[in-house]
């Protein structure tokens, strides 16, 4: 089987990459693996190394052709490639994540690939409440105050029409929760807080008060479990949407618990959207206010589908995964063969650099 993987060197397509390793032993047949990313990882180390590389940018006008030529002779492709900053120029993510997925489809459709495998996420669906889980038929509309999920439901909606166009091709896609893993620490970090992240957060943060709102419920996966939800779909040439969590659901309770918090302050979104719009703004942090709009109305999802008919099931609890980032954030955790995983500087190191 061979199998092209756009956003390879990432936070799910490294680990996507190692699952795909180990599966090798599994297939009689083989793997081989194509990488696709803008910035072409060190590929003389694993899970780098025994693929074959490509460096383009899936939004670029001629990425069509481009990709088309590294999809020649794939089984499948795995679409992970999207983009979450500069979240001050629209345009730029709208370009990678929605453009580059239509790119991406053609060049499949192109390159005669039967199989194509997308990274959606829990963003994708319309706002629900809290307290019930919703399943993969729950409207994929997005939710407007998140150019995320706006992005991704305007991905969901190519993919649907793509699939109901090409109905040879198997289109699939995957719908998880929050992706952590301790070598994203770094990355996360300078996703999300920027300049604030190698200052301000500890190793094992612990907080005498929690301020959170009481709708901040969400569902997080460890990157390794959703790596393997993707090779459950490869190897069984599924089709359809997933929804991919990990257990307990993420409540301000567990959280408190998390950060050794004596008790929670409950504070209202509005106020929680405000402050971090403001703080945005102000380029105090890199965190604009769609994700707390998007934190409070996204739903909790019903995983039984892949557990189920795929035999899914994450072996680190949700928490595990939360903590397992923290703690990456705190020691600048990363992967020095892989651009976007850079390990963080250390502060010395980002003085000598300024």
């Amino acid at each position: 089987m061979r199998i092209a993987i756009t956003g390879a060197s990432g936070n799910a397509g490294t680990a996507l990459l190692r699952r795909l390793h180990e599966a090798r032993a599994e297939c009689p047949g083989g793997l081989e693996l194509v990488g696709i990313s803008r910035r072409a990882p060190d590929s003389t180390r694993l899970p780098y190394a025994g693929v074959e590389w490509h460096t383009l940018d899936v939004g670029d006008a001629g990425a069509k052709q481009e990709l088309a030529r590294a999809f020649a002779g794939a089984d499948a492709v795995v679409h992970l490639a999207w983009q979450i900053q500069p979240n001050r120029d629209l345009p730029q993510l709208h370009r990678t994540n929605v453009t580059g997925t239509a790119n991406m489809l053609a060049a499949a459709r192109e390159a005669g690939v039967s199989h194509i495998v997308c990274a959606s996420s829990v963003g994708a669906y319309s706002k629900a409440p809290k307290d019930r889980r919703v399943d993969e038929s729950w409207p994929a509309g997005g939710i407007e105050g998140s150019h995320y999920s706006r992005d991704k439901a305007e991905q969901e909606k190519l993919l649907d029409e793509f699939a109901a166009d090409n109905p040879s091709i198997a289109v699939a896609r995957l719908r998880p929760g929050l992706i952590f893993q301790a070598k994203a620490g770094s990355e996360i970090g300078r996703y999300f807080l920027g300049w604030i992240h190698p200052r301000f957060v500890p190793r094992r943060p612990a907080l005498p008060i929690l301020p959170i709102p009481e709708e901040l419920v969400f569902q997080a996966v460890h990157a390794d479990d959703v790596a393997d939800a993707y090779w459950r779909v490869l190897r069984n040439r599924a089709s359809g949407a997933f929804n991919v969590a990990a257990e307990p659901v993420i409540t301000p309770q567990n959280l408190a618990r998390l950060f050794s918090a004596k008790r929670i302050l409950p504070v209202p979104v509005r106020a929680l959207h405000a402050f971090v719009d403001a703080t945005w703004r102000l380029r105090l942090q890199q965190t604009d206010s769609g994700w707390v709009e998007m934190a409070a109305g996204a739903p909790i999802m019903d995983t039984r589908r892949i557990r189920e008919e795929l035999g899914w099931e994450p072996h680190t609890a949700s928490l595990e995964a939360v903590r397992e980032v923290i703690d990456g954030m705190g020691k600048g955790a990363g992967v020095p063969e892989s651009p976007p995983l850079k390990p963080r500087r250390s502060l010395l190191g980002l003085i000598r650099r300024g």
